[in-house]
């Protein structure tokens, strides 16, 4: 059954066209995901679908019996009540039902009234209705629904104008899968989450009964979730069952189809045309009417369109200017508080040159924190670092907070990289395709996607031989992921990378660090082996996060137990010379009171005729002088030891 039908819809902005004549239906249950490059109209096809944003033309059905619920990818909640007010919105019908029901309580208290039966049968089917649509259980999923969103009880009272634009996005995501509608939208669902509210979330739109679209650049999401793909391309839509691995095999196989489709036509057209010209030449009455029939078929022949060449891809390399020294850094102890909440403590880490290492976490436990301790950026409260010879950084920001938003492309680039002259940088750019007067744009009026490339061109620049990566695949489409991840896995200096892209974790890295608020836990593998080891260990039957210790790994256990014992030497020495000062320090002052007492002495044995108060306030002088002698002399024989 048809439950959203779309004909002939396009969208224009002035000469910009969005989509054009774009047709497609979906069935009760589909669950849809819909994908393309950044800018190709994928949330302007949700917002069509909506009603949110008006078509240039063509018409969207919806089937009235069905209730619809759209995530946008930013904007949501403009008023300033609470997490817990704006959650409650989703179930305001029980708020009726419980008002009726009261009333209708009180009044079949009183078995005299002539509408007694009716009020006993409208209580009764009320009461039924309310158990029957979650009445008695709406509180509680609403409570776990916000914790799963990562909303602590803590938070429920907070203000929505006080949220972040994460956490804003994180709340409507709650409220409209509490509505539970017949049809639900969502446009970028998996930004913001981290990695335990993305498997709640998956986990609950596989036992979700309605109709799903979802836009989105995460390939692991959508091969878990859908089972159908909505590829928009230059205005077009194509369909394709299965999920998003299933839809890369398909559309290669159709794009060959159609290629070879496309040659074989124009090689008969070229083939026709040069018989054509042929039977011309020789200039016969009976040849010029077989011209004439084969030019009035080649007119009639249906022509294929040239498939659609693919677009302008980005160009993306690191390379580094020169090799650090084979310990990049080192870390013990490090700790991070702001005000009275800490983040972490007890974080050590021991990074060497080559290595690839990803960082992954709950949100807000502190992996950018980290990162900017690592960089130097900040200071740990607590903690020993130490960076290694010849190591230079480079970092990218997931915020674009070290971009100029007051500059224009070309101005930003030529600030950090001056000695390029300007054809040279917009050539550079062009690889990243800032194109003609695109350059030209400011900072701030750019996408998620167009910033992040900025940001990579000039981290791409710097030839920097350790890369410090803060979610390098946020706002980018599929394409641009899938280049950043290539040109990382050729990249042949140091990784420090903190994601959530569930696909780069499962190429990238050697070694996944899991970031809590104890510390890290090491897992020496991809994101498949992370899993496993989670699993195993929930299911009681792995208590390590490592099973067996490899050779690398007693040769690491060596160098920490090396630098522990240098730390401690240097602890002693350190020690040994504070003790030494003291030592000396007791000496000289028994030296000097010693002296002082032996003057007093002397004075008394040559006073002569001196009164009794005399002798004896120099006795207690004396007497104070030995007491604070052999005060010192106990400290000083106590530095001994």
């Amino acid at each position: 059954m048809i439950v959203i039908s779309g004909k002939d819809i396009s969208k224009a902005y002035g000469t910009d066209i969005i989509t054009e004549d774009v047709c497609f239906g979906v069935n009760k249950g589909d669950r849809i995901g819909v994908v393309g490059a950044n800018g190709c109209g994928k949330s302007t096809l949700l917002g069509i679908i909506s009603g949110e944003t008006e078509p240039t033309s063509g018409e969207v059905f919806i089937r009235r019996d069905q209730s619809l619920a759209y995530l946008r990818q930013k904007n949501n909640f403009m008023g300033s009540g609470t997490v817990l007010d704006e959650a409650s919105k989703s179930f305001s019908k029980f708020d009726e039902m419980e008002r009726r029901i009261n009333e209708l309580s009180l009044l079949i208290s009183d078995h005299e009234s002539a509408d007694f039966d009716k009020n006993l049968s409208e209580y009764t089917e009320l009461m039924e209705e309310y158990e029957k649509s979650g009445g008695y259980t709406y509180k509680s999923e609403l409570a776990s629904t916000l914790r799963a969103m990562g909303f602590g009880e803590e938070d429920f009272g907070k203000s929505v104008d006080k949220l972040s634009g994460g956490e804003r996005t994180r709340l409507a995501l709650s409220c409209i899968l509490l509505k539970n509608p017949d049809i639900l939208m969502l446009d970028e669902p998996t930004n913001h989450l981290d990695l335990s509210m993305l498997s709640w979330l998956e986990n609950y739109l596989s036992n979700y009964k309605g109709t799903l679209i979802v836009v989105s650049h995460d390939r692991y999401f959508l091969d878990r979730i859908v089972t159908r793909i909505f590829d928009m391309n230059e205005g077009t839509l194509d369909a394709y069952d299965g999920n998003y691995s299933e839809y890369l095999v398909k559309k290669e196989e159709r794009m060959e189809v159609l290629r070879r489709e496309y040659a074989n036509q124009q090689a008969e057209i070229a083939r026709q045309e040069e018989m054509i010209r042929r039977f011309r030449q020789h200039g016969t009455e009976h040849l010029a009417k077989r011209a004439r029939s084969r030019e009035k078929r080649l007119a009639q022949m249906e022509l294929i369109d040239k498939p659609r060449i693919r677009q302008s891809r980005m160009k993306l390399s690191f390379d580094a200017d020169f090799k650090s020294g084979s310990e990049v850094f080192t870390a013990e102890g490090l700790s991070k508080s702001f005000a009275d909440r800490t983040l972490f403590r007890n974080v050590d880490m021991l990074v060497r040159k080559g290595e690839r290492i990803c960082i992954i976490g709950d949100n807000g436990v502190g992996k950018t924190t980290l990162l900017k301790i690592i960089l130097g950026h900040i200071k740990a409260d607590e903690g020993y670092l130490r960076t290694g010879y010849n190591v230079e950084f480079g970092y990218y920001d997931q915020g674009q907070m070290l971009l100029d938003d007051n500059e224009t492309v070309l101005g930003e680039m030529k600030n950090a990289y001056h000695l390029y002259t300007d054809t040279e940088m917009r050539s550079l750019l062009g690889r990243f395709l800032f194109l003609g007067d695109d350059v030209f744009k400011l900072v701030r009026d750019l996408s998620g996607g167009e910033k992040a490339k900025l940001s990579l061109l000039k981290l791409m620049l710097s030839g920097a031989n350790t890369l410090v990566l803060d979610e390098p695949t946020n706002h980018l489409d599929i394409e641009s992921r899938e280049i950043v991840e290539e040109a990382l896995m050729e990249f042949e200096g140091t990784l420090i990378i903190v994601s959530h892209d569930r696909y780069l974790l499962s190429r990238i890295p050697d070694r996944i660090l899991e970031l809590t608020p104890t510390g890290l836990k090491e897992y020496r593998g991809k994101f498949d082996y992370y899993l496993e080891k989670k699993e195993a260990k929930a299911e009681g039957k792995d208590t390590t996060a490592v099973s067996k210790a490899s050779e690398e790994e007693v040769t690491l256990q060596l160098v920490r137990k090396s630098e522990e014992d240098r730390r401690e030497k240097k602890k002693q020495e350190a020690e040994d010379r504070r003790r030494e000062r003291q030592k000396e320090s007791a000496e000289e002052r028994i030296h000097e009171l010693e002296s002082l007492l032996a003057e007093l002495q002397d004075e008394i044995n040559e006073s002569s005729g001196q009164d009794a108060a005399w002798l004896a306030e120099k006795a207690a002088e004396m007497a104070d002088y030995e007491e604070k002698i052999s005060a010192l002399y106990d400290e000083w024989m106590s530095l001994q030891d």
